[in-house]
C-alpha cells in the first residue's frame, strides 16, 4: 500500500493508496479514537457498487454503521442536502466521537466534510474517494463546501479528514467521461509543479486511458504528493496554496453560469486551464509552444478546450469577480510562466479577460 503523509502538526493524516482495499477500512479505523457510531454518506450510484463492502467491513470490527444517501450530482451539493444529513445524524444520536465516511466523488466528499465540520462544532470524518478527480484533488487538503446559486464553493470550512483511503479498483466503474474529467486535475499538477510529470502524462496516454492499475497508482500518488506538499506549506489558502487553483477562476465561472449541469468539474477546469494559459501567452509570460502543448494534451485526453459560445460576457465577468482569490474587487489568477512554473495571484483586468474569450 502506497502511503503519503500530509504534515499539519496535530491535524496530520495519511493518504493510503492500493487496489482492492475497501474490505480493510473497518480494521484501519480501529486505530483511531472514535466512537462506535459511523455513518457512510454516499449517493445511490456509488452505494450500489461499494456501500455493502464498506458497511460489512465496519460491522465486522464492531462499529454501529449506517448509510445516508443524497442524490447524485453537483446541483445537490447545497445547504438543503447538508441539512438533511445533519437531521439524520441527530435522529441517530451521533455524538462528538462519532465518525462520518464520505464514499463517493467530490460532491460527496465536500458536503460530508462540511457537515462533519459543523456538527457539534466538529466530528471526525474519513474520505473514501471513488472518482479519479476526488482521489487526486478534493479528498486531500481539508477544503469543504456547499454551493450557492451565485457561486461555487462559496460556503465552506477548512476541516481536515482523519484519513484518505484510496482504492483504484473503484475507477473501473467510472464512465469514460468521468475518468477523463479526473485527468484534468492530474494534468494540472504537471503544469503547476512538475514538468517531468507532465511529460510522463503525455508519453503514457495509452496506458493511462486503459486504466492500467500500476500506472494509475503512480499518477495518483504523484498528484497527492504534490497537493500534500502545497497544503503542508499553506493549509488555509493564504497565498501559496492558490497555485492549486490554476484553471479554476474561469472553470468555476463556467460551472456557475451553466448551473453546475452542463460540464463535469474537470471539464470546466480543462477549459479554464486553456484560457488562463491563453491569457498568460497573450501577456507575454508563456510562449506559444508551451501554450499549445497544454491545450493539445488536454484535448488528447478527451477534454473540452473551447469556451461555450453562448456564455454572456457581462455575466462571465460578474461570475469571475466572485472568485475567492480576488481581493478588494481586483481579479487575481494563477497563470503559467512555463510548464512547471506559475505566477501566483496575478492581477488581471476585465478587458484582458474579454480579449481572451472573444479571440
Amino acid at each position: 500500500m502506497e502511503k503519503i503523509r500530509v504534515e499539519l502538526g496535530e491535524r496530520s493524516y495519511e493518504i493510503l493508496i492500493d487496489s482492492g482495499n475497501l474490505s480493510l477500512v473497518g480494521e484501519r479505523l480501529l486505530r483511531f479514537s472514535i466512537g462506535k457510531k459511523v455513518a457512510i454518506v454516499s449517493n445511490p450510484t456509488v452505494a450500489g457498487y461499494y456501500a455493502d463492502r464498506v458497511l460489512n467491513s465496519l460491522k465486522k470490527e464492531g462499529f454501529d454503521a449506517s448509510l445516508i444517501l443524497i442524490p447524485d450530482g453537483e446541483i445537490y451539493k447545497d445547504y438543503f442536502w447538508g441539512y438533511h444529513i445533519l437531521t439524520r445524524l441527530l435522529e441517530m444520536g451521533f455524538d462528538r466521537k462519532s465518525c462520518l465516511i464520505a464514499l463517493g466523488g467530490g460532491v460527496i466528499g465536500d458536503i460530508t466534510g462540511f457537515v462533519a465540520s459543523i456538527y457539534m462544532r466538529g466530528i471526525p470524518y474519513v474520505q473514501i474517494p471513488t472518482t479519479l478527480l476526488a482521489q487526486v484533488d478534493s479528498s486531500v487538503g481539508g477544503k469543504t463546501a456547499v454551493n450557492h446559486s451565485l457561486g461555487k464553493n462559496m460556503i465552506g470550512t477548512f476541516w481536515q479528514p482523519a484519513l484518505v483511503w484510496i482504492d483504484v479498483e473503484s475507477l473501473d466503474s467510472l464512465s469514460e467521461r468521468e475518468f477523463f474529467s479526473g485527468l484534468a486535475e492530474v494534468i494540472k499538477y504537471g503544469v503547476i509543479w512538475d514538468s517531468e510529470f507532465f511529460e510522463f502524462l503525455t508519453n503514457n496516454r495509452e496506458k493511462i486511458l486503459r486504466r492500467d492499475k500500476d500506472i494509475l497508482i503512480a499518477i495518483i500518488k504523484r498528484s497527492c504528493e504534490i497537493k500534500s506538499e502545497v497544503v503542508s506549506k499553506d493549509e488555509r489558502d493564504n497565498f501559496f496554496r492558490t497555485i492549486l487553483n490554476y484553471g479554476h477562476s474561469i472553470g468555476h465561472a463556467i460551472e456557475t453560469l451553466t448551473n453546475y449541469s452542463l460540464y463535469l468539474h474537470g471539464e470546466a477546469i480543462s477549459i479554464g486551464m486553456v484560457y488562463e494559459a491563453k491569457l498568460a501567452n497573450m501577456l507575454g509570460f508563456l510562449d506559444t509552444e508551451e501554450f499549445e502543448k497544454i491545450r493539445k494534451t488536454l484535448k488528447e485526453y478527451g477534454l473540452p478546450v473551447e469556451m461555450p459560445s453562448f456564455i454572456d460576457k457581462s455575466a462571465f465577468i460578474k461570475a469571475i469577480l466572485l472568485d475567492k482569490k480576488n481581493i478588494h474587487g481586483k481579479i487575481r489568477m494563477v497563470i503559467p510562466e512555463s510548464i512547471g512554473k506559475m505566477k501566483i495571484n496575478f492581477e488581471v483586468g476585465e478587458e484582458e479577460l474579454l480579449r481572451i474569450i472573444n479571440g
